[in-house]
Order: structure tokens, then sequence, then C-alpha cells
């Protein structure tokens, strides 16, 4: 069982990430920032609909700031979804700003309805955390999944990412009958493998969604990742795969059950087969985030000194040995996916 025990640092975007963000539009100022939301006068715990502590509080402002605030965080939303396009905002309104105080990065919720219809939708407003962004970066490249987000100075401002939190799938879903163990075990084992590669750690339970998706007869499953702020941190490699947190333990039964080692290891090849198509897809991008990464810091020493030696044992390639900070860790994790994508097409050719 793993337990992340240490509370993790915070680093601030470096001026290489954050010459990265500008080139690729990720960087652009915004109506509002953080430290607008902070001016908060009091708050109310939040409770779910059976009366239970969410662990986040709802912020109520006063009536010279509510106006200005959630005017601003009205455009906000209209830049974070249609490249700012007011139009949007006139059907909209901000039902509630809550506050997640126990989190890394304290992050705010807003939800956001349209009051033509009652759809709501949700964004964040969270400090810039460095490895935050590099973790949103390389999930936006390198998995299925598209990734919008905006950095304004000391400010990150996220989509929501819809599904059902992993906590909740397992204690409503997987005893329900109506789950196909195959199909969600295949997919545990992709979202393991991704993981482990980009070095995105504490994939534990509370920090992934399951996507549930009908298809004709049968039902497609997505697992993604919610929270990036361990990207490139831990020094423990066992931190970077899902498969070792005790509250991740109902689904990895289920691939113990229904999935051969053979099956197993196929979908590994399988991912890192479709990672290698991505990252070749995009390896001008890719190039340059990498050519920040090894310039920042985003990890401590030691953490750097173990992953570096556990992760050339578990790949028997000394090339992890030479990398002096994460960034090099992870240039280097990339490269060995690069590598066993042309090897494995170079047996399927012999």
């Amino acid at each position: 069982m793993i337990r992340i025990s240490k509370k993790k640092q915070h680093y601030g975007i470096s001026k290489y990430l954050r010459k990265y963000l500008f080139g690729y539009d990720r960087e652009r100022k915004m109506p509002i920032s953080y430290f607008d939301l902070v001016r908060h006068q009091h708050s109310v715990s939040l409770r779910d609909e059976n009366d239970r502590d969410t662990l986040w509080e709802t912020v109520y402002y006063s009536q010279d700031d509510m106006f200005s605030i959630y005017n601003a965080l009205k455009k906000t939303y209209s830049i974070l979804k249609t490249d700012g396009d007011l139009s949007v905002m006139e059907d909209l309104y901000i039902d509630r700003i809550d506050l997640c105080v126990y989190g890394n990065s304290k992050p705010y919720r807003v939800r956001i309805v349209n009051k033509l219809n009652d759809n709501f939708d949700y964004f964040y407003i969270k400090r810039a955390d460095a490895s935050r962004v590099y973790g949103l970066e390389l999930e936006h490249i390198l998995s299925p999944n598209s990734i919008s987000y905006i950095v304004d100075g000391d400010t990150l401002i996220e989509e929501h990412i819809i599904g059902i939190p992993g906590d909740m799938f397992m204690k409503t879903y997987l005893n329900s009958g109506t789950i196909n163990k195959r199909r969600l075990a295949k997919e545990f084992v992709k979202f393991n493998e991704r993981s482990f590669v980009r070095l995105l750690g504490d994939m534990h339970s509370s920090n992934f969604v399951v996507e549930i998706t009908p298809d004709f007869e049968e039902v497609h499953y997505r697992i993604r990742a919610i929270d990036f702020d361990q990207q490139s941190y831990d020094g423990r490699k066992f931190v970077y795969m899902p498969q070792y947190f005790d509250s991740n333990k109902p689904i990895v039964e289920i691939c113990s059950e229904v999935l051969s080692p053979e099956s197993v290891r196929q979908y590994q090849k399988e991912e890192r087969s479709m990672m290698a198509t991505r990252l070749r897809a995009s390896r001008y991008r890719i190039k340059e985030l990498g050519d920040a990464v090894m310039k920042d810091n985003i990890a401590p020493p030691e953490n750097v000194e173990l992953l570096k030696k556990e992760l050339a044992k578990y790949y028997k390639d000394p090339d992890f040995l030479t990398c002096t900070n994460m960034g090099a860790i992870v240039k280097t994790s990339l490269k060995v996916l690069i590598k066993q994508a042309a090897n494995s097409k170079m047996m399927k050719g012999f």
C-alpha cells in the first residue's frame, strides 16, 4: 500500500515554462486572478445530498465585490470555452463558488448555470504550480484526452473533467452486476501504463474519474486523471503505478480475475504503442516542452536521485543514472517509450 505522507512543495512557473505557454496560447491575460477570489468574507461547509461533509466550503463576498467577481468569472468561462465569445454570457449566471481547503493548491470551484435550460458546468481557479501545468500538458499530448486550461501569471484556470469519481464508481457500480469487467480491466491496465510512462503520481481513487459510454450492445470505459499536482515529483517508482494504491484494490482484483498475464502485457504494449504514435505526431511540441522541463526544478534532489536509480533498475537502462533533474528523467522515460515501440515494429517485420 502506498501513502503520500508529505505535502507537496509548490513550484512557481519558471521563465522557461512561461515561454512555452505563450508559444502555445496557454498563457493569456484573464479578467480575474486567484488572489481576487481570496477576498471572500465568510464561508459555510458544503454538504452533499446525504448531508455528508464534502470537504469543500461555499464562499461568499460583499455586495460590492460580488458583482465584479461574478461578471469576471462569466468572462473567464467564455474565454475558456468559446475563445472569448461574449454572446454566451447573456444566459449564464454564477450559482456558487466553493473552496477546497485541504487541497495542495486550495482551488476554487465555480458552478455556472445556463438559466434557459438549467444545465450547469464547473471550472476551477487555482494557484499556478509548475508540476501541475507540466502534468496538464503531458496529459493533453500523450493521452486520448484533450485538456483546456489557461495560465495568467500566478493563476491557473482549468476546465472541469466530467466523469464518476473513482471512489464513488467502485462503491456504486462495481457490484451492480452491469459492469463489463473485461473492458474495465483493460482500461485500468492502459491507465496504469499511461501514468507510469509519463510519471504522473498519486493516482488513487479520488484523483481520477471514470467515463461510461454506451455503444450498441456494449459499454466503454475511460479512466481520466483529474489531479496533476504529483507530476514527476515523488522519488518512489510505485507512486506512479495506480495498481499499488490500496483504494484501487477493487479494480486491481477485477484485473486479476479476468485478465491473464499475457493479456495484461498485450494491453501494456498497445498503450505504449499509442503513446509513441501521439508522441511522434507532436514531436515539435513535446521537444519544446522537454526543453523547458529540462531547465526547470520541480522536485527535491533526493527524489530525483531515488527515482533515477529505481527506473534504471526497472528498465535495465543506465541512461537514467545520468539524469540530474526530474525533467531529464521524464525525457528519458519517453525515449524508452519510442525505443520500445521501434523495437516492437522491427520484431513484427522480422
